[in-house]
C-alpha cells in the first residue's frame, strides 16, 4: 500500500473469477425502489481521491436491464461480456464484447440484455456525479416518438 495518506485504493487486486476481483464488493445496482431496473449488480473498481473519475463494473443478468435515465455527466462504457441492446438516444444498437459506448451528458440511455448470458461492462464516470434523472410521462412520450426507441422500450426491438 502506498504511504500516500489520501490513497484508498490498493496498488494491486487480483482477479478471483471472471469479472470478479479480490477486495471488490458486489453491490446492489441502486438503492431499492429508487428507479426501475432488473437484475443488475455493480462493483466499484477504482474510487480514489487522486482520480478525477470512478471506474465501475456492472453486470446485468439475462432478462435484466439498467434504468432508463440521464445525468449531467458523461459516461464511457466498454463491454466485457455478453450482448445487450443499448439505447443512447436517439439510437438503439446491439453491443457486445469489446464494443465502446459513449453516453454524452443529459442523454437518455439504457442497456437491456440479449440472450442467455450476463451482460457485463466497465463504466467510467466523474468522481463527483449528479443523481440520475428519470423520464416523466411527457419525456417518455417524446422518447417513444422515435420508432426504434419505442420498440426498444416496449421490448419489441430485435
Amino acid at each position: 500500500m502506498s504511504t500516500d495518506p489520501g490513497r484508498t485504493t490498493p496498488p494491486f487486486r487480483e482477479a478471483t473469477a471472471h469479472c470478479r476481483w479480490d477486495g471488490v464488493e458486489i453491490l446492489a445496482y441502486k438503492e431499492e425502489g429508487s428507479a426501475p431496473f432488473r437484475s443488475v449488480t455493480r462493483q466499484v473498481l477504482f474510487s480514489d481521491p487522486s482520480l478525477a473519475g470512478e471506474l465501475r463494473y456492472f453486470e446485468v443478468a439475462p432478462g435484466g436491464h439498467t434504468t432508463l435515465e440521464r445525468h449531467q455527466h458523461a459516461h464511457g462504457v466498454m463491454v466485457l461480456r455478453g450482448r445487450a441492446r443499448a439505447l443512447v438516444f436517439p439510437e438503439v444498437r446491439v453491443v457486445s464484447h469489446g464494443d465502446l459506448v459513449f453516453i454524452p451528458a443529459l442523454t437518455w440511455h439504457q442497456f437491456r440484455t440479449e440472450g442467455d448470458q450476463p451482460f457485463g461492462f466497465l463504466c467510467m464516470v466523474d468522481a463527483v456525479r449528479d443523481r440520475p434523472q428519470l423520464p416523466d410521462a411527457s419525456e417518455r412520450e417524446a422518447l417513444c416518438a422515435v420508432d426504434a426507441v419505442r420498440a426498444f422500450l416496449e421490448g419489441d426491438a430485435p
